[in-house]
């Protein structure tokens, strides 16, 4: 009998899985071989584009001369701003976090078509800003970076920042699986938050240690020039391709919708 997601993700809420680290890892790096040169360039080109998008809308609002004040290191000092600047900072910081979530989505989908040797087109980086997709990724999103943004105003009062980077380390484990969920599992936004936080659960430690390790290498770009970077973040995408991969898998019917 054929497993869909769903069942897929019954079986583990019932019986759990297994997970070997050193597959996982050398499923990741193997993939991420084929895509870091074209998955660099393209986080590159998209980081620029925003950018200029970015600091154009700044000078038409605010002018030139006023963004350039507001950019000088100490004026960039959390303590020195106000509630209401606090709180559009934070509301401007989770809207781009949810309109640039579908090129993360692509970016997995790259490692989905690279390990198939199938074409990967510009075209397919906004892939995910159609419908159904676009929807469930924002709101998934959108959730998150609500529950982050508040984590992080609640425990800045502590005045502990290793507080604030264990609560920021656990959110991204547990979620994890929630986009290539969305992707590849065709499952609505909450239910894929659910069925990630559930998922990771079951192997956490195995898993952590997984992201741990990718992080250390994705931040080898910075080494000698920092623009290296764009060519080592793709691993981490691939890495959590390989680990959707490991433990979900993909159906038939999942395969042929995919491929479209």
């Amino acid at each position: 009998m054929i497993k869909t997601t769903q069942d897929r993700i019954e079986e583990i809420k019932k019986n759990g899985y297994t997970l070997d680290f050193g597959n996982v890892f050398n499923h990741a790096f193997e993939n991420y071989k084929k895509i870091a040169l074209y998955g660099g360039l393209m986080i590159f080109v998209i980081f620029v584009l925003l950018s200029i998008f970015a600091f154009g809308v700044l000078i038409a609002i605010f002018g030139g001369t006023a963004v350039v004040d507001f950019l000088k290191p100490e004026n960039l000092k959390p303590e020195e701003f106000s509630l209401n600047t606090l709180l559009i900072f934070s509301g401007i910081s989770i809207l781009i976090s949810c309109l640039i979530s579908p090129l993360t989505a692509a970016l997995i989908k790259m490692a989905y078509c690279a390990e198939r040797d199938e074409e990967f087109h510009i075209s397919t980086m906004f892939e995910y800003y159609k419908a159904p997709y676009f929807k469930e990724i924002f709101i998934a999103t959108f959730v998150i970076s609500i529950i982050s943004s508040i984590s992080s105003t609640v425990i800045n009062y502590t005045q502990i920042p290793v507080i604030s980077f264990v609560v920021t380390v656990i959110i991204e484990l547990f979620t994890i699986l929630m986009i290539p969920l969305i992707i590849f599992g065709k499952l609505k936004a909450i239910e894929a938050l659910e069925a990630s936080i559930l998922i990771v659960s079951k192997q956490p430690l195995i898993l952590l240690g997984l992201i741990v390790v990718g992080s250390i290498g994705t931040l080898v770009g910075l080494i000698g020039c920092c623009i290296g970077i764009v060519f080592t973040l793709p691993f981490l995408n691939s890495l959590y391709y390989a680990i959707y991969s490991e433990i979900i898998g993909f159906d038939p019917e999942t395969e042929i919708e995919n491929r479209n």
